[in-house]
């Protein structure tokens, strides 16, 4: 799950979610979440044309 999904499952702006995570870093376990890199990006999309 992305955060642009958790961010629609609660009704949010994405960079408000992120920035709620950020305050609340503490509060989240090591294994929450995970930033891939641009390569990682580049491999996970679609080219749908």
């Amino acid at each position: 799950m992305q955060d642009f999904d958790l961010a629609d499952l609660y009704v949010v702006e994405t960079r408000v979610l992120k920035q709620a995570v950020r305050c609340n870093i503490r509060r989240f376990s090591i294994d929450f979440m995970f930033e891939l890199t641009e390569k990682e990006i580049g491999i996970t999309k679609c080219d749908t044309m």
